[in-house]
């Protein structure tokens, strides 16, 4: 029987150190790695406190190609879903902290959501699940 998961998921920023900031700082993920490579580059690994599901590969952007792409990985829909175990807690925090979000919490079948931006314009659920 094979197992396999999605471990890690690239998100192109325009700078290593002012994502490290917001993540870690703002939104309290994990600094997993942070080890340098060849031309300036460096293998940068963050993830949600707990280290459930896949982590983000911060990738800087090197060409106006990758530019173009900050922000909009996903053509303007949401990007990426954080689960968490509480909404409330995680809301009130990441509003103290400078997170804008886009609209004020919901409640749908599957759960508590709200939809905020990172400072890159990457779109992202916050997500409780219901039940």
């Amino acid at each position: 029987m094979t197992t396999q998961s999605l471990f890690l998921v690239t998100l192109v920023v325009p700078d290593y150190d002012a994502a490290i900031a917001f993540y870690r700082d703002s939104m309290g993920f994990d600094l997993v790695e942070d080890n340098g490579l060849d031309d300036d580059k460096r293998w940068v690994v963050i993830r949600p406190p707990g280290g459930e599901g896949a982590s983000l590969l911060l990738a800087r952007a090197v060409d106006a190609e990758q530019e173009k792409a900050i922000g909009n990985q996903a053509g303007g829909r949401v990007s990426f879903f954080l689960r968490t175990d509480d909404f409330a807690r995680d809301h009130a925090a990441y509003l103290a902290k400078g997170v804008v979000f886009e609209e004020e919490p919901r409640h749908e079948v599957y759960g508590t959501v709200a939809v905020f931006r990172d400072p890159f314009g990457n779109r992202w659920d916050m997500i409780q699940s219901a039940g």
